[in-house]
């Protein structure tokens, strides 16, 4: 591997920690400098811009869950299996070491959502691609016979987001030792209502 592409990696790997604790608004050519000890012009030579590197970060990250969460769970058998380790995939990437802070996407989309422009387009866009692949997974459970016939796809990936979102805020910001029971007790729930 290059020296170039090795920096630029290291780079980006504590570009996605910062974004996930501070924000990815929060996240600049300046406190990145910082964080990684290199001169701001140094960094300039990796990311043209402060938008730049956001979304750099946001594409590195989506990259990443694809690998994480997304392969592995093709390879799992249709139907609810694949959903099982769909959701323990999402699970394990919100607790990923490099994100210290959770989810990267989690923690930017307050921060975007409301505001035009690329990196609030990038971040819906990677949510719908994501909602619309969990509901295309309840649809294959139906047609597996798996969930029941009148099952509505996109009701069940609603349920999902909502189960994991709340997870989120009440493992991270109310720091509940019952959150990760809560969740699967939930998502369980969920699974058996679906049938």
């Amino acid at each position: 591997m290059r020296k170039g592409t090795q920096t630029k990696q290291n780079i980006t790997k504590q570009a996605v920690a910062v974004a996930s604790q501070m924000g990815l608004d929060n996240l600049t050519i300046g406190t990145l400098a910082k964080s990684v000890g290199m001169s701001k012009s140094g960094l300039f030579s990796h990311f043209s811009s402060k938008e730049a590197l956001q979304l750099h970060v946001l594409q590195d990250s989506k990259e990443r869950f694809i690998q994480r969460a997304i392969l592995p769970a093709i390879k799992q058998a249709r139907g609810i299996p694949r959903i099982k380790i769909l959701f323990k995939k999402w699970l394990e990437w919100d607790k990923d070491e490099d994100m210290p802070g959770g989810c990267v996407f989690l923690a930017a989309i307050p921060e975007f959502d409301d505001r035009p422009g690329p990196i609030r387009d990038f971040l819906a866009n990677n949510q719908k691609e994501w909602f619309d692949f969990i509901a295309g997974a309840a649809k294959i459970a139906v047609v597996e016979g798996q969930f029941r016939k009148d099952l509505d796809p996109k009701q069940f990936a609603y349920e999902v987001f909502g189960i994991f979102l709340g997870y989120h805020h009440i493992s991270r910001l109310l720091q509940d030792p019952q959150a990760d029971h809560r969740l699967n007790k939930a998502f369980e729930e969920l699974l058996e209502r679906s049938q």
